[in-house]
């Protein structure tokens, strides 16, 4: 996959580098751990979202020689001062000077994607914010690492992986356990593949339940939020400190388990449990043919793939697969199998192994920005994790069998099913 447009910021460096005032050049000065990186191996990112998954990123590319931050966005404004706050403290660490105030901070996202020296983004919002930016940075030729699950719907989805190929923009689903955890993943996905459990009859991923409607009762808006911007395309609604926590916040907030802003638990760790099945499955650009919920309860929902396989949704956290051999487990705390001498046994040259690459999800990102390759979870592949778990989501909230053609992304004979692939989006996001 060829890119032909060179990076913006590159001109920009090539233009302010010349420049002798330095009442004009400081503000973007570059610390000398990116100067030591050559001109063609630095990207400039903008973060849109600054909550804790996105200040998690963040460390991590403060400290990557060919990246540099230049910008974040935030609706809420206490996490934007401290985002910038701690890139100018970091920068400044290794400036003569021990100043840096070379990051923006902006409220809307799309001043930020306006910006023509910033060469790719990191999208870590709640849900129902993924698809709207990363579209639009899409179309403004902006490369993109959005957080898991990639889209609050099915036809988000498919959206997003438009935009990108149209774009040609290498896009990166925050999907980390293709490429970290020490590599249990990535081993338990080439055991399986290469038949040491034989043909694969079930697989198990152990995740929490669907999403359900949020009854959640009014609050005051803090001073600093710009909650109407919060809710954006999902519908109105008065604030609640659950949905939105005020100040810098150290937990995972719980608007996870509404349907207007997310698919619950199951797709939640279900975007990397479900997504390692996929993996290993063999089946990262299609998905399951069946969808046959329980008739009560948030747990028990099968998937029927074409050729067989079943997959559950219930049974231990991670993902366990069942083959006519014996069994693999995998979490992240680790991997085993029984019996054990399938994992004991080391692949041969003839086995299945998969490419090797970066450890770090985001190396692997910056790696593919570098080289114009399709990273380890491309739009696609997340795409189609995505879309697993709102399958099942669907499954639970219609307490029917239903039939899903994954060529055509569509229920066949089901029109109610079909309805729920998409929803409308509030004015004026539902333009995009």
């Amino acid at each position: 996959m060829k890119h032909t447009a060179s990076l913006s910021r590159r001109r920009f460096l090539q233009t302010t580098t010349t420049l002798t005032s330095a009442t004009v050049a400081a503000p973007f000065l570059l610390p000398a751990r990116v100067w030591a990186a050559p001109p063609s191996k630095r990207i400039t990112v903008g973060f849109i979202g600054m909550g804790i998954m996105a200040r998690g990123h963040l460390g991590g590319l403060l400290g990557m020689a060919d990246a540099q931050v230049l910008a974040v966005c935030d609706v809420h404004q206490g996490r934007r001062d401290n985002a910038v706050a701690r890139v100018h403290k970091d920068y400044a660490k290794e400036q003569e000077s021990g100043t840096y105030k070379g990051c923006l901070a902006f409220g809307d996202f799309r001043e930020l994607l306006a910006r023509k020296d910033i060469d790719a983004v990191v999208i870590a919002t709640p849900d129902h914010w993924h698809a709207i930016p990363a579209i639009l940075a899409a179309r403004a030729k902006k490369d993109v690492y959005c957080e898991k699950p990639l889209s609050l719907t099915i036809a988000e989805s498919r959206a997003m992986v438009t935009a990108a190929r149209e774009n040609n923009i290498v896009f990166q689903t925050g999907s980390q356990q293709r490429t970290e955890f020490k590599g249990y993943f990535r081993q338990a996905v080439e055991y399986v593949r290469s038949g040491r459990i034989g043909k694969v009859k079930t697989v198990r991923v152990g995740v929490s339940g669907p999403a359900k409607p949020c009854d959640l009762p009014a609050e005051p808006v803090p001073a600093g939020v710009d909650w109407e911007f919060w809710n954006g395309p999902s519908p109105a609604r008065p604030f609640n400190s659950i949905l939105c926590p005020v100040g810098i916040h150290t937990h995972f907030p719980a608007w996870r388990n509404y349907k207007e802003y997310a698919c619950g638990g199951l797709a939640d760790m279900g975007a990397h449990h479900f997504d390692i099945a996929q993996w290993g499955l063999g089946m990262d650009g299609s998905g399951p043919v069946e969808i046959i919920p329980p008739a009560s309860g948030d747990t028990g929902l099968k998937y029927v793939y074409a050729n067989g396989i079943e997959m559950f949704h219930g049974g231990p956290s991670g993902t366990t697969f069942e083959g006519e051999l014996g069994t693999i487990y995998v979490d992240r705390k680790g991997i085993q199998s029984t019996p054990e001498t399938i994992l004991t046994t080391p692949l041969g040259e003839k086995d299945f192994h998969l490419p090797v690459i970066a450890a770090s999800h985001k190396q692997n990102w910056l790696d593919c920005i570098k080289s114009r390759q399709r990273p380890v979870a491309d739009v696609e592949i997340g795409a189609r994790t995505a879309q697993v778990c709102q399958l099942g989501n669907i499954g639970y909230w219609l307490r029917r069998p239903l039939k899903w053609n994954p060529e055509k992304e569509e229920f066949i004979g089901d029109p109610e099913a079909n309805k729920l692939r998409s929803r409308e989006n509030r004015a004026p996001w539902n333009k995009v």
